[in-house]
């Protein structure tokens, strides 16, 4: 006798509790942010000790910082796209080898030009993995805890940066700055392994491509191990099923308003985001304040990005995100406003960065589980790619920007405050996000 019943995947993971398997997938792809995160980082570590060793003018690391960046960027889209074509472990494992051999290759690097186009092209592997392993820990997710999950598993990638810090402050002296390059290239090029072994495609992704029911099965019972699941059942999907060039898709049928209010957020967010992590510590050294008391403020407002990574996720899944997130961005502008105005007050400097890093930092963990949740599986990580490619602008953006009003003069005070209004457009695209999806609603059961 045999068992064609009909049985939706999705609803299967919400009914089903966070297990195991779903951890491990979430793990796995936190690790692979925590990578991703020393070699973005690697970068700024080595650079006051190659432009000794070159004699080069630390200044001329600029245009190379600014290549990395672009070449996030572009991996981001590019690698988002092909991730809802060919499938997201596939994607993760072109991703990971790419910035593998690149950071291997960055280490013999002889002149400003050849490290300039290795951090371009190892930064496409770099931002390629990022929406992926996004819309993967989604995929695996119960939607009860979505925000939660999504949050913590990105929290890797600042721990990857802060790992980094320290291990090369040890490699460094001990074994030069290629060190530093070989170990954000054996490790990937390891865990890859892991990957392609071990690491289960979409679930979502091998139903809408029409894979065999017997290996969807077998997720299944991993998840469900309650569950009965044979190779004969119908294994479905129930969202929109989408063709053609992907990225269209993320302005049809009334997501033009959410696609453009993603992208202000991201753009906003991460020009705040890395226009703190790059200046501050000058901007604070400049006002006068001790060498200790302005290094520390980065690992401090990345600290406060950890908390908030948990606990936005947290509150996110229990109040909703709109209201979560747009809130945060408020109170953050909040905090960098009071930091400016601190004056010479030690403990209220650090304490209002802390909490404008649990807003700023923590918040883009936030906008991206948001962006991962609001697009269905066929575009998903299309969706989040873009997002990120137009945040990396912002990125890019807000370095600049700083260099600017520091050359027209700004006062410390000044430059810091006007950071805040970014944070403040911010918070206004999330809550017009939330406002616009509760019309949407009620205009449908009107109907």
């Amino acid at each position: 006798m045999t068992d064609d019943r009909e049985i939706d995947v999705r609803a299967v993971i919400n009914k089903s509790r966070f297990g195991g398997y779903q951890l491990w997938v979430a793990t796995v792809c936190g690790i692979i942010a925590m990578l991703d995160g020393f070699d973005t980082q690697g970068i700024a570590y080595v650079a006051p000790v190659i432009a000794r060793e070159w004699r080069m003018n630390i200044a001329a690391f600029g245009p190379i910082f600014g290549a990395g960046l672009f070449g996030l960027l572009l991996g981001a889209v590019i690698f988002g796209t092909l991730a809802d074509r060919f499938g997201r472990k596939q994607t993760i494992l072109w991703s990971m080898l790419i910035f593998s051999v690149l950071s291997f290759a960055t280490a013999y690097a002889t002149s400003f030009q050849s490290l300039l186009v290795l951090r371009f092209l190892t930064g496409l592997g770099l931002g390629g993995a990022t929406p992926t392993i996004i819309a993967l820990t989604c995929e695996y997710t119960p939607d009860r805890l979505r925000s939660t999950v999504v949050n913590i598993m990105f929290c890797g990638f600042p721990f990857g940066s802060t790992l980094g810090g320290f291990l090369s402050a040890w490699m460094i002296p001990a074994y030069g700055w290629q060190a530093v390059f070989y170990v954000g290239s054996v490790l990937p090029l390891i865990f890859a392994v892991i990957v392609l072994i071990w690491l289960p495609e979409s679930l979502s992704f091998m139903v809408e491509r029409g894979t065999s029911a017997a290996k969807i099965g077998q997720i299944m019972g991993r998840i469900d191990p309650s569950g009965r699941y044979a190779a004969s059942m119908r294994y479905v999907l129930h969202e929109a099923k989408l063709t053609g060039f992907t990225a269209k898709h993320l302005f049809t049928e009334g997501r033009t308003f959410l696609t453009c209010a993603l992208w202000v957020a991201f753009f906003m967010n991460l020009l705040v985001m890395l226009f703190l992590v790059n200046w501050l510590p000058a901007l604070l050294r400049e006002s006068g304040k001790a060498l200790q008391l302005a290094i520390i403020s980065t690992p401090i407002l990345n600290l406060g990005g950890v908390l908030g990574a948990a606990l936005l996720g947290f509150l996110s899944d229990r109040l909703g995100p709109y209201r979560v997130l747009g809130t945060a961005y408020v109170m953050s502008a909040c905090f960098i406003a009071i930091a400016a105005y601190s004056g010479g007050n030690t403990v209220i400097l650090l304490s209002a960065v802390f909490f404008a890093g649990i807003g700023v930092v923590g918040g883009q963990n936030g906008i991206n589980s948001l962006a991962a949740s609001s697009y269905p599986t066929t575009i998903r990580s299309t969706a989040v790619g873009w997002a990120f490619g137009v945040g990396r602008i912002g990125a890019i953006a807000g370095p600049v920007i700083g260099g600017l009003l520091v050359g027209m003069g700004w006062k410390t005070q000044s430059i810091i405050l006007v950071s805040a209004l970014p944070t403040l457009v911010a918070a206004i695209a999330v809550y017009s996000l939330g406002t616009n999806r509760t019309s949407r609603v009620e205009l449908s059961s009107a109907r």
